[in-house]
């Protein structure tokens, strides 16, 4: 098996329903051509997405009218997948389910024993897991046949992927500033506070009227080290700051002063000395990964696109 298809197993392993596949029947919610889809159903896919969205969200209510309405619909799409691959005659070997399996276990350092504890703790059963694994397998065999043989990766758009993508190719931008520290004691009175802020924005005034900036540090700053090294930050990357700090230099140019910054520790007057970026990557060493990468998003979206085309062409009824 495929390193790509060994990931998407996984993936798919992680998504599957966590209830038991016994079900009973309430209500028709829906019929798919000749398939029909329970109100049970709905209502179980329904919950779980709910679930997924509490997690995601834990402060945000969802509607359960919405979610059964998704839950319908992608039961609408699974639906018409299998009969897809019913009518292809799709088939995985029992070899391949049992390998696919075994890669899970060695991925995860589990034993089988081991394994059968954590479906139970689920809410399935090794069969019940076995029986799923199957029918992602045969999704994806699916895919291979009806998507993924027509899809093309070109050099150049590789190439313009990378290009614009750099950053996540060591292609970091680092930061170098100085500041002028005023502290602010955290149980400080509000007269104080006024105080110290109308002395940060006196010496803001120097600063932006031309004056030596690492002079002004050295003797305005309560930082003791700006006394040697003139308020010097360093060189950093975005996420080294403090927020408050990163959001100022993030619209300021090499030589320009913030304005007054206060941060919980105190007020800062800030100085963006350069910017710079670190090497990336060379394309040819990355080439795989994106190529890799941009092949899995064709995929879904023309998937997608695929699945909205069998709904086009079915007949479905929807009772709800």
């Amino acid at each position: 098996m495929s390193t790509f298809v060994k990931t998407i197993v996984i993936i798919a392993i992680a998504l599957l329903p966590l209830t038991a596949r016994a079900e009973l029947v309430s209500g028709i919610a829906a019929i798919v051509n000749d398939d029909i889809i329970t109100t049970y159903e709905v209502d179980r896919d329904a919950a779980l997405i709910g679930k997924e969205m509490e997690k995601r969200a834990p402060a945000e209510a969802a509607d359960k009218a919405a979610l059964r309405k998704t839950a319908l619909s992608r039961l609408i799409d699974k639906k018409l997948i299998e009969q897809k691959i019913k009518e292809l005659d799709i088939r995985v070997p029992e070899e391949e389910v049992r390998q696919s399996i075994e890669d899970v276990k060695k991925q995860n350092k589990l034993t089988q024993e081991a394994l059968v504890a954590a479906l139970a703790a689920q809410g399935l059963s090794f069969d019940q897991y076995k029986a799923q694994l199957k029918e992602q397998l045969e999704r994806l065999r699916l895919m291979s046949q009806e998507v993924r043989a027509k899809i093309q990766v070109g050099e150049r758009e590789m190439r313009e992927y990378y290009d614009a993508n750099r950053a996540k190719y060591g292609e970091e931008e680092f930061t170098r500033a100085r500041q002028i520290y005023f502290k602010i004691d955290k149980k400080a009175a509000e007269s104080e506070i006024t105080r110290v802020t109308a002395a940060a924005a006196n010496v803001l005034q120097e600063a932006k009227s031309g004056k030596d900036f690492a002079e002004l540090a050295k003797k305005y700053s309560d930082d003791p080290a700006a006394a040697k090294d003139g308020g010097e930050l360093g060189t950093f990357k975005r996420g080294d700051m403090i927020p408050e700090i990163e959001r100022a230099l993030d619209t300021m140019k090499p030589g320009e002063i913030s304005d007054l910054v206060r941060t919980p520790a105190g007020i800062h007057i800030i100085k963006l000395e350069e910017r710079t970026k670190g090497k990336a990557k060379p394309f040819e060493e990355v080439k795989a990964e994106i190529e890799d990468f941009l092949y899995k998003k064709k995929s879904e979206d023309r998937f997608n696109q695929w699945v909205n085309d069998l709904r086009k062409g079915a007949a479905i009824e929807i009772k709800q």
